[in-house]
């Protein structure tokens, strides 16, 4: 019970308040903004990203995925992580892969498997 009631102090915190402000965002910029990530196929939402610099969307690191049932994946060992499929029409969209130069879990995605809007936090 404690482990649930604190996901979800830290969730609130996170979203209510601020970004993730972390070396990682540091060394992209600075700058972060909430993305609605969702299925291309039909459209599903998969949960929230927060995308940290510029650039596309190439992958989803596993710590920065809110709402979602991959938010929970960022202390399960590489081997077993699920690949990326969207609940609603079980389309695959990305697999799991460790970032070599950070160390950190992520999804790859496959080039137009998702698409994404960006959303305020309080949206949510």
């Amino acid at each position: 019970m404690e482990v649930s009631r604190f996901g979800a102090v830290c969730y609130y915190y996170i979203m209510k308040n601020k970004f993730k402000n972390d070396k990682y965002k540091r060394n992209r910029g600075g700058y972060s903004r909430l993305l609605a990530v969702s299925c291309e196929g039909c459209g599903g939402l998969l949960g929230y990203y927060q995308k940290d610099g510029p650039g596309i969307l190439k992958r989803m690191y596993l710590d920065r995925i809110y709402k979602s049932d991959y938010s929970d994946l960022s202390n399960k060992e590489f081997n077993k992580l699920p690949q990326l499929i969207c609940n609603k029409c079980k389309r695959h969209l990305g697999v799991p892969m460790v970032y070599e130069k950070e160390k950190r879990l992520a999804f790859r995605l496959f080039q137009g498997a998702v698409t994404k809007n960006i959303v305020k936090s309080d949206h949510i």
